[in-house]
């Protein structure tokens, strides 16, 4: 069994990593009030690609780099590129809670696609949830005359980015450094950026605005890190399960910020999603623990 103490820290790198990158989505979104997304996230990511860049310098790597950059690390450093781009420029138009529901559709599209691409084996009851989970995100969205905001859709695209970067991230090396992988990444998402940018006429920044985007950018390396922590330290099926604690914070802020309240239709989807993804890590514990019983002597 998992020692408590380290589950424990798990579970508060989960909760921590869910904050960093509410207070970055929230950042951008408050500014995007006022200057070109483009600009926003373009200097958010140069901002953080730099400060990774001497971290990756102080540690030594910099030589190691291009060796290990692969085709897997490429890809899933495009998709992670273009996953932030459509996600935050779907984020300035939509509640913030809307946005964060959709973009946890992530783990049961990744579920969908572990047993179609990798033949992993999803038995019935974590099918039903995953259909259901997708049912969730429908009511959220409401694609209908009445409710539906064509904006949600980019939150739904990068459930789809996010999904191949997952995928191509189980194809790299176990010796590839993750420190090399975080700045391959960031060097794509701020080549993403800067090609929104390019589209855009740039605005004047007043200090306090760049300095929001500085924050922002720190938040996004603070979110990358713990999110790492997260998974390398206790029951993982357990930890996993802390990531929808966003859910919640991202109501609060909605409110607070926007006065953005969910109707009951948008918090029924919230449940719904929620209690999928929740479902999945159980089914996924159970199993682990079965295979684990299997393969004791005597068993």
């Amino acid at each position: 069994m998992t020692d408590f103490r380290d589950t424990l820290r798990g579970i508060v790198a989960m909760l921590l990593c869910c904050l960093f990158f509410l207070v970055n989505d929230t950042i951008v979104k408050a500014v995007a009030d006022d200057l070109p997304i483009g600009e926003i996230l373009f200097i958010r990511s140069l901002i953080a690609t730099v400060v990774v860049i001497v971290v990756v310098w102080r540690m030594g790597l910099l030589p190691s780099v291009l060796p290990q950059t692969s085709r897997f690390v490429l890809m899933r450093s495009i998709c992670e590129g273009f996953a932030t781009v459509v996600y935050l420029s779907g984020l300035v138009h939509l509640p913030i809670a809307n946005a964060s529901a959709i973009s946890q559709g992530a783990p049961l599209a990744i579920t969908a696609a572990g047993a179609f691409v990798l033949g992993e084996i999803v038995g019935w009851r974590r099918w039903m949830s995953v259909a259901v989970g997708f049912c969730g995100i429908l009511i959220i969205v409401r694609p209908g005359p009445d409710g539906f905001n064509s904006w949600a859709l980019l939150p739904l695209a990068s459930v789809g980015l996010v999904t191949i970067r997952e995928l191509s991230t189980r194809f790299i090396a176990p010796a590839t450094n993750s420190a090399v992988v975080t700045l391959v990444t960031q060097v794509m998402v701020t080549v993403a950026c800067g090609l929104l940018s390019a589209t855009e006429v740039w605005l004047p920044m007043t200090a306090m605005q760049f300095g929001l985007i500085v924050v922002a950018g720190l938040s996004c390396i603070f979110g990358v890190q713990f999110s790492i922590d997260a998974m390398r330290h206790g029951d993982i099926s357990l930890v996993a399960q802390f990531r929808y604690s966003t859910i919640p914070f991202a109501i609060l802020l909605g409110w607070i910020i926007w006065g953005d309240v969910p109707d009951l239709l948008t918090l029924v989807g919230i449940a719904v999603v929620v209690g999928s993804g929740i479902y999945i890590f159980y089914r996924e514990r159970v199993r682990h623990q079965n295979l684990v019983t299997r393969s004791e002597p005597g068993v």
